[in-house]
């Protein structure tokens, strides 16, 4: 969990510093936490956190949208 906050605070200091679109950081995000769990020694915990970058950016923004109405 604490390398996710890492992820999300790195992913806005490059958002600010580049001024990369929400996708791209999306898919920088996707790719680390991809590099993260290749060092995972349990193959089912690797596997389980690999499942979870494969959401696509379209998948995720949608989801996102849901939750983001739901809560108002």
């Amino acid at each position: 969990m604490n390398s996710r906050i890492l992820a999300i605070v790195a992913a806005i200091a490059m958002v600010t510093a580049t001024g990369c679109t929400a996708q791209q950081l999306y898919s920088t995000g996707q790719s680390w936490q991809r590099n993260e769990c290749s060092k995972i020694m349990d193959q089912q915990e690797r596997a389980r956190c690999l499942s979870s970058t494969s959401t696509s950016y379209e998948a995720y923004k949608k989801q996102s949208d849901i939750e983001g109405k739901q809560g108002r």
